[in-house]
C-alpha cells in the first residue's frame, strides 16, 4: 500500500494490524480517484472508518487543504497517525478517535463543508451508509461534494441519502465504490 499521486507520490503507507480493517488495494484507490479528481484545488476531505487513512492521505497529497480521518479503533488511530507523519501531513490533518455517530457529531462544530466524504464502514455494517444523510441534513454537505461510499459488490446502497444521489458504482472484485453527488432541484 502506497500513495499513488501527489506531493507524496511512492511513499510506502502502514496497514493496520490485526485482521479487524481491510485496506482498499492501490487498483481500487487509483480507479476511485480517477473518477473523482485526478487532482483538488484545496478543500476538506473526511474519511470515515479511516483504518490506515489512506484514502484521506491520497486526497491531501492530491490537493485537499485538510483531512479528518475518523476510527476508534486504537491501533487505526496509531497507524493513521505513523502515515501522516511519514507523508509529513500532520499539520493538515485532525484524528478524530471516535465512534462514526459521535465523529459527526464533532464535525458539527466545524465551519468548513465536507469537500470530499469517504464512507468505509465494515461491510456487514449498512447502517452506517445513513451518516451521509445525517451529514447533510446537518448542512455540512454542500452542492460541490464528492461522496464515495465502498461496499461489498452484494449490497446494494439506497439510490439517494438526503439531497445525494448515486451517479456511478463500479466493481472490482468483490468492491464496490458507489459515487453520490448533490441532486439538482
Amino acid at each position: 500500500m502506497r500513495v499513488i499521486s501527489g506531493d507524496c507520490k511512492g511513499i510506502p503507507l502502514r496497514a493496520v494490524p490485526g485482521t479487524n480493517t481491510r485496506p482498499t488495494t492501490d487498483k481500487v484507490k487509483e480507479s476511485m480517484f480517477n473518477i473523482i479528481g485526478p487532482y483538488f484545488d484545496g478543500g476538506f476531505v473526511v474519511d470515515l472508518f479511516a483504518g490506515s487513512g489512506s484514502l484521506g492521505i491520497e486526497a491531501l497529497s492530491r490537493g485537499m487543504d485538510h483531512g479528518y480521518f475518523v476510527d476508534r479503533d486504537r491501533k487505526a488511530v496509531q497507524t493513521i497517525q505513523q502515515n501522516l507523519e511519514k507523508c509529513r501531513l500532520l499539520e493538515r490533518a485532525t484524528i478524530l478517535p471516535l465512534d462514526a455517530k459521535k465523529a459527526v457529531e464533532r464535525l458539527a462544530e466545524i465551519e468548513e463543508k465536507i469537500d470530499l466524504l469517504f464512507v468505509d464502514p465494515p461491510y456487514k455494517e449498512l447502517r452506517f451508509y445513513t451518516l451521509v444523510e445525517k451529514l447533510d441534513e446537518l448542512a455540512l454537505l454542500s452542492e460541490r461534494t464528492t461522496v464515495v461510499c465502498e461496499h461489498d459488490k452484494g449490497n446494494t446502497l439506497p439510490l439517494t441519502f438526503g439531497n445525494f444521489r448515486c451517479t456511478r458504482t463500479e466493481i472490482y472484485g468483490q468492491i464496490a465504490l458507489s459515487f453520490y453527488h448533490h441532486e439538482e432541484n
